[in-house]
């Protein structure tokens, strides 16, 4: 066995002792390896981003946003003039699950952002499901137990295709048990 066929072997079994990833590996002729994942059954849960009250974090070419007790800020590369949400006018219920949504376009991108609140457990991650397809997002809050978040996704222009067919079905929070946090369904409801 090679020095590279060692080296992929022992990262195949650590990662299969430690929950991550396995790994399946080819060594062409010339010796060199090729890595590719394969599906996992497990997965480590992802959590939000804890950011400083005012902290900055910018979505390259896209956005940025902060976040302070008092709501969600924002600009856009489109728009630099500041936005806010609030999380403490009376709009939103803390107490209850919920997810808001603000879209507009970005740079190159279609940006979908908002706020999420209320749900049990941790939030984890958050997807966007349009019809060009799903958009996987990041999550933001505050130290400690605040109860609200901030999420943000973006979809380049270009997957859109026809704006007059382009919609947003669902925004879904999980947590890290992979269940509902909160979730925004715009599905059209029959009868």
């Amino acid at each position: 066995m090679t020095g590279i066929q060692k080296y992929v072997a022992a990262a195949v079994v650590a990662a299969a002792l430690i929950g991550g990833p396995t790994m399946a590996h080819a060594v062409s002729q010339d010796r060199t390896a090729s890595v590719t994942a394969e599906p996992v059954a497990w997965k480590a849960a992802a959590t939000p981003r804890i950011v400083a009250p005012g902290e900055h974090v910018v979505v390259p070419g896209t956005a940025e946003f902060w976040l302070t007790a008092e709501g969600k800020h924002w600009t856009t590369v489109d728009d630099p003039d500041p936005q806010f949400r609030s999380v403490v006018d009376g709009n939103i219920d803390l107490g209850q699950p919920g997810v808001s949504m603000q879209t507009e376009g970005a740079g190159t991108h279609y940006l979908f952002s908002g706020l999420y609140y209320g749900g049990k457990g941790t939030a984890s991650r958050v997807t966007v499901h349009t019809t060009a397809g799903v958009a996987h997002g990041k999550l933001l809050e505050l130290p400690g137990k605040p109860g609200w978040g901030v999420w943000y996704a973006t979809i380049d222009l270009s997957a859109v295709g026809d704006w007059n067919t382009f919609d947003v079905s669902r925004v879904v929070v999980r947590d890290t048990h992979d269940k509902v946090y909160a979730e925004l369904d715009m599905t059209p409801k029959l009868g």
